[in-house]
């Protein structure tokens, strides 16, 4: 539908535009049974003025917004929950003259059933957007899915849930991140040695799309498939120091550990215990004080860090931005990975 202009009101009413003018914006005297012809058929043709429309924009940007976070259980990892929750005050802060009100929640355990429940709490506390991190289960994605029938916009961030109806995803390229860690790999390791890949959780995507890369990236540079072990440790500090401990034993020909999970000082304690210091090269992701610590030490050999702060900030900016202006990046994910070593640590 065409947009109402003075002109088009002015031909239908049989006055000047300046007539037109003066009456719709109040100035000057004009007879009152023309200015009453005048509102009359503006009202009819459905004009709004300049004025209207800037007054709708600015009370469309101030309108109440109520954004939902939901996290992971402790379990992910202190750095992980202290990086986003920084990340979460960073939005706020940044969010606070917008009239944007943030709800976080966190699980305190793994359970599918539980983190379907938070979803419901939130629902009902009437939130316009969804930032969250979470496991991939039936349960979850289906809360999930009706959040979007709802016309809640979802924003999954460091671990994705490609079946959620998300409308983005926030993260670095844990696939490519995973393909970096087998490069370095297999420029540590010698022929004929075998190395170990320990997971943190499989249910998270992220966990599995780090495997996913080193191992089709291993398998691409010509290592043999057999000799590549796989242990799932849910990040528990340990169950590591247990699985790793046993593979050491059981495999002497071990010369890498891919840690693609939180507990990496029990990888190192784990290492040391078997007395295979020298032999072992470990890589891993991250990082914090131990795993710095590590890598000075040269207990670690390499780290592939991930920005935690932006994970938790982003998604409430870009939400924000997708509810009031239907805007979205591109792609959220963060191709500018770095490796940290102890000489640039």
């Amino acid at each position: 539908m065409a947009k109402v202009t003075i002109k088009m009101i002015a031909e239908k009413a049989g006055v000047s535009r300046g007539t037109v003018d003066r009456v719709l914006n109040n100035r000057s005297y004009v007879k009152a049974d023309v200015k009453e012809r005048i509102l009359r058929i503006a009202k009819e043709m459905g004009y709004v003025s300049q004025r209207e429309i800037h007054l709708r924009e600015r009370e469309e940007e101030n309108k109440p917004l109520r954004l939902g976070v939901l996290l992971p259980s402790f379990g992910f990892g202190p750095q992980f929950h202290e990086g986003v929750g920084a990340g979460i005050r960073e939005a706020q802060t940044e969010l606070q003259n917008a009239n944007v009100e943030i709800l976080v929640k966190m699980c305190r355990t793994d359970l599918p059933e539980e983190a379907a429940g938070l979803l419901t709490e939130l629902r009902e506390a009437g939130i316009q957007g969804l930032s969250v991190c979470l496991p991939q289960d039936p349960s979850i994605e289906k809360a999930l899915r009706e959040m979007k029938e709802d016309n809640i916009p979802i924003v999954t961030f460091n671990s994705d849930l490609p079946d959620s109806g998300r409308i983005l995803f926030v993260g670095q390229d844990i696939l490519k991140s995973g393909r970096l860690a087998a490069q370095m790999m297999s420029r540590c390791i010698r022929p004929g040695e075998q190395v170990l890949a320990a997971v943190g959780n499989m249910k998270f995507d992220g966990h599995r799309q780090r495997f996913l890369g080193f191992s089709e990236r291993m398998a691409e540079l010509g290592f043999p498939s057999e000799d590549l072990f796989t242990v799932e440790t849910f990040n528990d500090y340990r169950t590591t120091l247990s699985v790793i401990g046993e593979a050491l034993e059981n495999h002497p020909a071990l010369g890498g550990i891919y840690m693609a999970n939180l507990s990496v000082t029990a990888c190192a304690e784990a290492v040391r215990a078997s007395g295979m210091e020298k032999k072992i090269h470990v890589i891993c992701h991250d990082i914090n004080d131990g795993i710095r610590l590590l890598l000075k030490e040269g207990r670690v050999d390499f780290t592939i860090p991930q920005d935690f702060v932006r994970q938790g900030r982003e998604p409430l900016i870009w939400l924000t931005s997708y509810v009031r202006e239907k805007e979205l990046p591109d792609a959220g994910m963060f191709n500018d990975l770095q490796i940290l070593c102890s000489e640039n640590i």
